[in-house]
């Protein structure tokens, strides 16, 4: 089953599985299986070559690590019985019947017994294996193709597709057929360098871009053979029977036979933000848009709500999402607003640098320098002068990024998200699951004009001890939570198991402290119906079974509208007239309870027979919940008020418990705490929301279409929307925001599969480290970018100033292709890669409408370039003084621009804090290496003869020495000491009050 291939090097191994060829979802499995063991550092599986590649703690035996597949294997077998098959089934659909040609034209038209004859199922059994093998057979498996990524020749290909490249290679030309084919080898070498550069940093971004694409689940449940059955998702095919429930993500095109208040996020498909809801009556017209399919269910969308059975009509390929897939992968990949605008930036830079360039020629060639020299000078000044790696260093530092986020447990899935991270204005916080615990427990009941308190298995009226059993009207509040609960409940020996929602689950618990046996209940009560909440009513009701004729209505939910529907009430044991001041007085209970933040629920019941006759509903009673807010939230919310960043809390409870727990995090930061109810959200115009929204802290009783109401009304007023959740009712607000936020471990999967970032450990504090690396991405690109302009341009101003003067010609053309190499590709990328300063966090977030390059850094940069060029210009002065215009004078005009180009970096790494300033920036390895690196090359140059030959430098004494030395260090001091003299004070009051640092 599993045969070790590779166990030479300690703490790694590799294992043939057979069973993984073409199997993504046995990868999926064991890769998730062994993530869970504490001794595995990571897995790979390769569903192509079956190989298995596992780091882990070098303290364990290959052996032991083996012995932990087989048994995942063994398990998955189990759970997922192969089909077997004569023959090979190939991953890409091959259609063989007129069955799975059929479009989905025409099944929202048919009948559903039509639907099931065509398809040679039932709703009922299902398909048989026998059927299945064939069908596999015929279509092969519900897999769409793997989306092509760029292979690794065309990212080399694509390195020398750029307008620099271009001119270097004319230079290169120009050198050969002029005899210079030492300077033709030096320019094709910086060419295959700078490819190589290139080529390494795009493909690492490729790998970390495609890593990030979502996958579908990797099971599904089905019903076969008569029962309900997981099975893998690539082994679903046609007239396979779907069993859909909330959270469920539909794996194949389908048509509907059963809906029960069923209602689908197609947004993935048809765009459509809100939930769609389902019917299976077979629809009449023409031209129907998929949107308006409401008897289909399509691959890739998502169940929100209710239930449904529906019968499989295309798989793979031959699904609407197959055919989009093949559209996308037709495509071109687009790029990040950011590259774009780096590309806009780079162009315009080669326009301007091709007409200075041009006028420097043509001075050169009035001055008598010789043609072929000033061409080949003009076209490396102009590729000098033109930072062409502006994308690169934009993917490559994004992409770098999400790689360093990874590490603190913030995966992100889009490049884009990265870039909104850093200009997020408003966070939505989702209250339950994200500011709370989301572990709900029953603390206070009201029942019989009772407050009764709850702690552990003790139910205390004051300091009366309450028996339930000795309370009638307590028992039936419990038994109808316990009835009217979507929990699952199992027993393991002494202990129960009870899974569902943290609200659900808290009711069943509930029930076990007061010895109830919620397992029996529910098996004499047997449950017959089931009525989830919806949009318009914010109740559940489930009916069940007593006797032959007899039904018990259970009912639980909003408070306010329980109570308005129930005519009877329990007081002293007596069935009385539930009057409107009784149900004033418990809407005024319910606000106190509510007050405390607690989730109350109103609880009611009724009997009705069977034929339907229903006796009116009698209310029971309260149950408030308390879910305890996360340790370190009010920290974190201070923390984001810091950092410039509003704070929005949207729930679904009730006005009295948003505002005990706002103005416990003190979301309003000691203003006035504004809250807005649903019931007065729903009567506001569009434009009335968009201008009230942003002076709002609460948002109350918030249904799902509500919360993207109001992600939609702030983005309308200008502001960068980042929405946090972990429900399946959040998904529509999550795929609307800017960056959409979801829990890793505790979220769903619908949250999850919509989000722009996971927190992975499920602690609403990673976001503000992914908001401190977001701004700190951003910020380094721009120092990238900023260095790289005022060095180039130093160049140009250098080159342009020397031969309109007569001076001679500084710089050759090897001189300038080698300041290209040394100075500009490995300290860009250094600073690319710069910790994020001190006051990151201190700082507002930045404007989207902002350029990458402000009006106001051109000053700076115009200014910064004339330094080093006044410099270096100086020192070359010197050298023409003491040795005339040569090879002594360029070698120090060389050595100084070099040198001042790369003390640069260190006045590059921020735009405010200077050498100066009392406190130090956080240390910068990367840009350390690179500054020791480059400068070992210069010296490596000078020292060396071949090398002095080539770039046609001689070597320099002590004077010399000390004026370059000189004319490289006063540009940065010159450049230092003209900064922001207040960065002090901005630094200081982050020492004072620091945000967590992340």
């Amino acid at each position: 089953m599993v045969q070790a291939i590779h166990t030479a090097i300690e703490g790694r191994a590799r294992f043939k599985i057979k069973e993984l060829y073409r199997s993504e979802a046995l990868k999926l499995h064991l890769e998730r299986s062994l993530a869970t063991h504490s001794e595995i550092i990571s897995v790979s599986a390769n569903i192509l070559t079956s190989n298995l590649l596992v780091k882990f703690d070098s303290s364990i035996d290959a052996i032991e690590i083996k012995s932990l597949i087989e048994e995942i294997v063994t398990e998955y077998n189990q759970k997922f019985p192969k089909i077997n098959l004569t023959k090979n089934i190939e991953r890409s659909p091959q259609p063989t019947t007129n069955t799975q040609k059929r479009t989905t034209q025409d099944w929202h038209l048919m009948a559903v017994d039509s639907v099931l004859e065509t398809l040679q199922t039932s709703p009922i059994t299902g398909l048989s294996d026998d059927s299945v093998a064939e069908k596999l057979q015929k279509y092969g498996l519900n897999a769409l193709p793997e989306s092509a990524i760029r292979s690794d020749l065309k990212i080399l290909l694509d390195q020398f597709k750029s307008l620099p490249v271009g001119l270097l290679g004319v230079a290169a030309g120009i050198s050969f057929f002029t005899g210079g084919f030492v300077d033709a080898l030096v320019i094709i070498g910086v060419i295959g360098l700078n490819a190589a550069i290139g080529y390494a940093t795009e493909s690492q971004s490729e790998k970390i871009v495609h890593s990030l694409k979502s996958r579908e689940p990797a099971s599904t449940w089905s019903i076969r053979n008569g029962t309900q059955t997981e099975i893998p998702t690539e082994n679903v095919v046609l007239g396979d029977i779907l069993v859909l429930k909330p959270g469920s993500y539909v794996v194949a095109d389908a048509r509907l036979l059963e809906a029960d208040n069923l209602s689908v996020d197609e947004s993935a498909l048809t765009g459509e933000s809100l939930p769609i809801t389902k019917t299976t009556a077979s629809l009449t017209g023409e031209d129907i848009p998929l949107g308006d399919r409401f008897n289909m269910v399509y691959k890739g969308t998502v169940v929100t709500g209710g239930r449904g059975l529906a019968a499989v009509v295309a798989t793979g390929g031959f699904t609407q999402m197959g055919k989009i897939q093949q559209q996308v992968d037709a495509a071109t990949a687009t790029e990040t607003p950011l590259a774009r605008q780096l590309d806009e930036v780079g162009t315009q830079l080669v326009l301007l640098s091709l007409g200075i360039c041009g006028f420097v020629f043509g001075i050169g060639v009035l001055r008598g320098y010789g043609l072929l020299q000033m061409l080949k000078s003009s076209i490396s000044l102009a590729v000098a002068a033109v930072p062409e790696g502006l994308p690169t260093i934009a993917t490559t530092t994004l992409a770098l990024g999400i790689q360093d986020m990874r590490q603190h447990n913030v995966l992100v899935r889009s490049l884009s998200a990265v870039e909104a991270l850093g200009s997020v204005q408003t966070i939505c916080l989702d209250k339950t699951g994200t500011i709370t615990e989301n572990t709900m427990s029953v603390v206070e009941i009201h029942t019989d004009n009772r407050q009764i308190q709850v702690n552990d298995c003790q139910f205390m009226a004051g300091s009366e001890n309450i028996n339930p059993y000795a309370c009638d009207e307590l028992l039936k509040l419990i038994h109808v939570t316990v009835l009217c609960n979507e929990s699952q409940v199992s027993q393991q020996g002494s202990e129960y198991v009870v899974t569902g929602s943290a609200t659900e689950n808290a009711l069943i618990y509930l029930a076990i402290a007061a010895g109830v046996d919620a397992i029996a209940l529910k098996q004499k009560y047997r449950l017959l119906q089931t009525q989830v909440r919806s949009e318009n009513r914010n109740y559940m009701s489930t009916i069940h079974a007593i006797d032959a004729a007899d039904r018990l209505v259970a009912v639980k939910g909003s408070p306010t509208e329980v109570v308005q529907i129930c005519q009877w009430w329990r007081k002293n044991g007596q069935l009385v007239p539930l009057t409107e001041a009784d149900r004033q007085a418990f809407e005024i209970e319910n606000d106190r309870m509510a007050g405390k933040a607690l989730r109350v629920l109103g609880v009611a019941y009724a009997s009705a027979i069977e034929n339907g006759d229903r006796q009116e509903l009698t209310w029971l009673g309260l149950v408030g919940m308390a879910d305890p807010i996360r340790a370190g939230a009010k920290e974190l919310m201070r923390d984001f008020h810091q950092a410039g960043i509003d704070t929005v809390m949207i729930t679904g409870d009730q006005s009295p418990t948003a505002y005990a727990i706002a103005k416990e995090l003190q979301l309003s930061q000691d203003e006035q705490l504004e809250i807005l109810d649903s019931t007065h959200l729903d009567r506001l115009t569009p434009e009335a929301l968009t201008a009230l929204v942003d002076k709002v802290d609460v948002f109350a009783r918030i249904s799902p279409s509500n919360k993207l109401q109001i992600v939609q009304a702030l983005q309308a007023a200008g502001k960068v929307v980042a929405m946090t959740g972990d429900g399946i009712n959040d998904a529509p607000a999550l795929k609307a925001a800017e960056v959409g936020v979801a829990m890793g471990k505790g979220g769903t999967d619908v949250a999850r599969e919509v989000a722009d970032i996971i927190l992975e450990d499920d602690r609403l504090e990673t976001m503000i480290v992914a908001v401190s690396r977001g701004r700190t991405i951003y910020n380094n690109i721009r120092k990238s970018v900023h260095f790289l302009l005022s060095t180039n341009l130093s160049e140009i101003l250098v080159m342009t100033t020397a031969t309109t003067v007569g001076l001679g010609e500084p710089l050759n053309a090897i001189q300038l292709l080698w300041l290209n190499l040394v100075t500009d590709i490995f300290p860009g990328l250094a600073l690319a890669l710069e910790p994020p300063e001190p006051n990151v966090l201190s700082q507002p977030p930045r404007s989207p409408q902002e350029p990458i390059i402000k009006n106001s850094d051109f000053s700076r940069i115009a200014f910064e370039s004339a330094t080093i060029s006044l410099c270096t210009l100086g020192a070359y002065g010197y050298g023409i003084l003491r040795y005339g215009v040569g090879q002594q004078a360029s070698t120090i005009a060389f050595m100084s621009l070099t040198s001042a180009q790369l003390l640069h970096t260190i006045s590059c790494r921020s735009e405010t804090h200077s050498i100066f300033s009392q406190i130090n920036l956080p240390n910068n390895q990367y840009l350390n290496m690179a500054l020791v690196g480059s400068f070992a090359l210069q010296v490596l140059a000078l020292s060396l003869p071949p090398l002095r030959s080539i770039l046609k430098i001689t070597p320099i004494d002590l004077l010399d020495g000390t004026v370059i030395g000189a004319s490289a260090l006063l540009p940065l001091l010159a450049n230092e000491s003209t900064k922001n003299t207040q960065v002090d004070l901005l630094f200081d009051y982050g020492r004072k009050d620091p945000p967590n640092p992340p």
